[in-house]
């Protein structure tokens, strides 16, 4: 990270691309609902399924998000929902 600090840009904002700061991670992942979103690429589930398996022995708290296709953005009502109920997203993007 340089002196400015870390910027990500929005990719949906094409005509005037939009800067938003990064939002900082939370102190415990135990205190959080870790998100995993599908895209919905080939094999993308079955590695959301090793990472959801991981998380749970370890007794951490995980919601699955799918998307129905990877060629669209996610609809508004699956993006809402991750940020209602999550700390924290995991997104399976495998082929």
């Amino acid at each position: 990270m340089n002196e400015r600090g870390y910027h990500m840009l929005d990719p949906t904002a094409g005509l005037s691309p939009e800067r938003r700061a990064r939002r900082a991670p939370p102190a415990r992942l135990e205190d959080v609902t870790i998100g995993l979103l599908s895209i919905s690429k080939e094999r993308s589930n079955e590695f959301l399924d090793t990472i959801e398996r991981l998380l749970t022995q370890r007794e951490f708290s995980v919601a699955r998000f799918a998307k129905a296709t990877h060629t669209k953005p996610a609809p508004e009502a699956i993006v809402q929902a991750i940020v209602e109920r999550c700390g924290v997203v995991v997104v399976g993007l495998a082929d």
